[in-house]
């Protein structure tokens, strides 16, 4: 499902990856022709989507994924 709002995208990401950190993944994908970015999260049962254009959403992907990637590697990640 699309979200439209970061902080909704945000929060159900994280609840997702807290539910199964073992099966939780994310991917992003960047179209060059329209400019926009997508981030997508999902477990294999739920699966939540955001997509943007705007260079300040992209900023706050990347904060959410440096949050993401110190949390996995953490040794209290499981």
């Amino acid at each position: 499902m699309f979200v439209s709002t970061w902080d909704e995208f945000e929060k159900t990401a994280q609840n997702i990856y807290l539910q199964d950190p073992l099966r939780a993944r994310y991917s992003l994908k960047y179209n060059h022709s329209r400019s926009s970015l997508s981030v997508k999260m999902t477990d294999d049962v739920t699966c939540v989507q955001y997509k943007t254009e705007v260079a300040q959403d992209v900023r706050k992907i990347e904060k959410f994924i440096n949050n993401l990637m110190r949390h996995m590697t953490s040794k209290n990640a499981t």
